[in-house]
């Protein structure tokens, strides 16, 4: 029997109930729900309860399928409409005959601790019937109010996102003098000056200069190399995209708007060829904000947290993928990014992911599917078991801003154990990461995403960006497909015959994965 009979629910939360005494039932939640608290709360989550709640309580996991009883959704109304004090109290104490243990520790002070994952729990409540109805009238009447409108409330997140890259992307040298990073005088590929850049793009691995001419934008034939310092020609060639026979050859006729500007950017006009402003603002993510602004509640906003696996990675899959328009051209333009899509509708219906068929190497894609192509990280992740097993890009990373590379929410290797911890079922299957690794801890080959997210994908001459399928690619594949693996990329001294008789030796590898 997979579930206990509607009875023995019964029985059991009455017994469970009649066990919370009546003075840990009416205690109230001494804590306000904040940006810190909720953060500080999802560690703990994940640490202590995600392993059978899964991270968005939902219980998709693969230990909690697997109790019996199962483990309740805390999402809906059987744990949500019970009072903070009986929430936090099966939390300190557990629950007698089920595979809830008892959190509480002697000696150790567990208050705040519960009761900041009462609060975290309570955040994971989805929307009532009442919300959805308004949520769906929202949508339709809402217009884009801009991210600073959305400071008042979220001053902190706000804050946080202000530095971030996404908030940083597009800048006008005119309000940004320090935007543009080299001399502009150094530049030997073509000569422009800083009165002709009407925007920068860019700034981590790549800088590019806009001209503006009418109402277009386009971009200068050179480009900045962060990494190397040096200036390298900018101009889409022949056969490296797919909308490149359909402009001339010339960057002065190839403007950004159809290209790029839809993703760089909240509520790009096609016809007007107007922004409502550039970079990665709120609404981009959250939907037209107009109503929230004047009258916040849940029902008025779009939160891809509150969304299923496929809805909420939609919404960074729109631009961090390689794809086209269903209907292309539009209006004898074409696009590169998923014009009249917006967070709340489906993405399908506006883009297809680029086509690859198994064994071919294209512009985009190796013979294995994997992405060497900038902008592939969608396409990657769709590929991924954490993708089908309903793990979301901000279950990694955080897009208001943190302190960490690429906005993870934790350094690299201390997120990737959160769930894959030693000798957890989702791996590795060994006592320590060391032995795992069979690299030193501390060193470049001890880390996850050294072998598991390593740097294939093309961004300009020969700086990568990670793989996001979190497959091992076996020297074998080197081999067989000429693709590149991380034994030798970073052992560049050592031949694949040798990596691969390296791995025959390490004892919890099976053969048959190494071929």
């Amino acid at each position: 029997m997979d579930e206990p009979s509607a009875l023995e629910k019964l029985v059991a939360r009455t017994v469970r109930n009649l066990a919370i005494t009546a003075a840990a039932r009416h205690e109230n939640n001494p804590l306000k729900a904040s940006p810190e608290i909720l953060n500080e709360a999802r560690d703990s989550f994940i640490d202590r309860c995600a392993v059978c709640h899964g991270n968005d309580g939902s219980v998709q996991t693969q230990v909690g399928r697997s109790l019996y009883p199962k483990p309740p959704d805390l999402r809906l109304p059987q744990t949500q409409n019970l009072t903070d004090g009986q929430i936090r109290y099966i939390i300190k104490n557990g629950v007698r005959l089920t595979g809830m243990p008892a959190w509480s520790h002697p000696h150790e002070e567990q208050d705040n601790d519960s009761w900041k994952l009462v609060l975290f729990i309570r955040d994971l409540r989805q929307l009532s019937a009442g919300e959805k109805t308004e949520q769906q009238r929202t949508t339709a009447t809402s217009h884009y109010a801009g991210s600073l409108a959305c400071e008042k409330c979220h001053q902190q997140i706000y804050q946080r996102w202000k530095k971030t890259p996404m908030a940083n992307v597009v800048r006008d040298p005119r309000e940004h003098p320090e935007a543009i990073i080299p001399d502009l005088a150094t530049n030997p590929l073509a000569k422009f000056t800083k009165d002709q850049v009407a925007l920068v793009y860019g700034s981590l691995w790549k800088q590019r200069y806009l001209t503006k001419i009418g109402d277009d934008y386009f971009p200068e034939p050179a480009q900045w190399d962060v990494t190397h310092h040096v200036w390298r020609p900018y101009f889409v060639a022949q056969g490296t995209d797919w909308w490149e026979p359909f402009y001339p050859a010339d960057n002065m006729q190839r403007p950004t708007g159809p290209t790029c500007d839809g993703c760089h950017s909240v509520d790009y006009d096609i016809h007007t060829k107007k922004v409502l402003e550039w970079n990665v603002g709120c609404e981009r993510c959250h939907g037209p904000g107009s109503e929230h602004v004047e009258h916040p509640s849940r029902g008025n906003i779009l939160n891809p947290a509150r969304m299923d696996y496929v809805e909420a990675n939609d919404a960074c899959i729109q631009c961090h993928s390689q794809g086209r328009p269903l209907t292309n051209p539009i209006e004898r333009k074409y696009y590169d990014w998923p014009v009249g899509y917006r967070v709340g509708l489906n993405l399908r219906d506006f883009w297809r992911l680029e086509d690859h068929a198994l064994g071919e190497t294209t512009f985009t894609h190796f013979p294995d599917g994997t992405a060497h192509k900038n902008r592939m990280q969608g396409n990657d992740f769709v590929q991924s078991v954490m993708y089908r097993r309903g793990i979301t890009c901000f279950s990694c990373h955080d897009v208001h801003g943190t302190d960490n590379y690429a906005q993870l929410r934790k350094p690299a290797d201390k997120l990737c154990l959160d769930c894959h911890g030693p000798m957890s079922l989702s791996g590795p299957r060994t006592a320590t990461l060391a032995e795992h690794t069979h690299h030193k801890t501390g060193t470049p080959g001890s880390q996850c995403i050294s072998c598991h997210i390593p740097k294939m994908g093309t961004t300009i001459a020969d700086v990568k960006v990670r793989a996001h399928t979190f497959a091992f690619i076996s020297p074998a594949m080197t081999d067989k497909y000429k693709i590149p693996n991380p034994c030798t990329s970073c052992h560049t001294d050592k031949s694949t015959a040798w990596a691969t008789e390296a791995l025959r030796h390490w004892p919890e590898r099976s053969p048959w994965r190494l071929d």
